[in-house]
């Protein structure tokens, strides 16, 4: 993927943000508790029930989840000793990232399509896989993938002026 890596010794700060990500969802609990959100999970004692998890785990893990801003807790008002998690928008936008690991799961874990099928409401024909597109929507592989310092981004016209010129074949003299 070409000269320029990501600094990959750097595990905390703004430079990188795999490892910020992972701080907020890089263990197991945490993507089943969310999981269980995107199946219409709300109360601590229907995820307890339905993940069998342990009480001070799921806690800590709903706080976790809570403090990074990818749920929201609310109080009942109801009945002030029920507390709803609901996912943020934040929480939301994991959903992708959540279907990657599950398809990755299928092809490379099982070897089978998971069922119930996750389809969509219009047509109720299974997604498509989670792919690597390009800015235009093309989906690109791992091969047409390189790093390049923010600074040195041009504008797309440029930038395919550029790569022209590195593909024109050279003039024989």
């Amino acid at each position: 993927m070409g000269k320029l890596r990501e600094p990959l010794n750097l595990l905390y700060g703004d430079n990188c943000a795999l490892p910020l990500a992972l701080e907020a969802m890089g263990e197991r609990w945490s993507f089943m508790i969310l999981r269980a959100a995107f199946n219409g999970v709300h109360h601590f004692e229907e995820f307890q029930q339905e993940l069998s998890i342990a009480r001070n785990i799921l806690s800590n893990r709903l706080s976790k989840l809570v403090d990074h801003g990818i749920m929201a807790r609310e109080v009942m008002a109801e009945d002030r000793r029920k507390v709803r998690y609901e996912l943020t928008e934040k929480g939301l936008e994991l959903l992708p990232a959540m279907i990657a690991l599950r398809q990755w799961g299928e092809k490379w874990g099982a070897g089978v399509p998971s069922t119930p099928v996750l389809v969509d409401v219009r047509d109720e024909q299974p997604i498509g896989p989670v792919t690597i597109t390009a800015h235009d929507g093309r989906p690109i592989g791992y091969k047409e993938l390189v790093w390049k310092h923010r600074a040195e981004l041009q504008p797309l016209g440029q930038a395919r002026l550029r790569a022209d010129e590195r593909m024109a074949p050279v003039a024989a003299e």
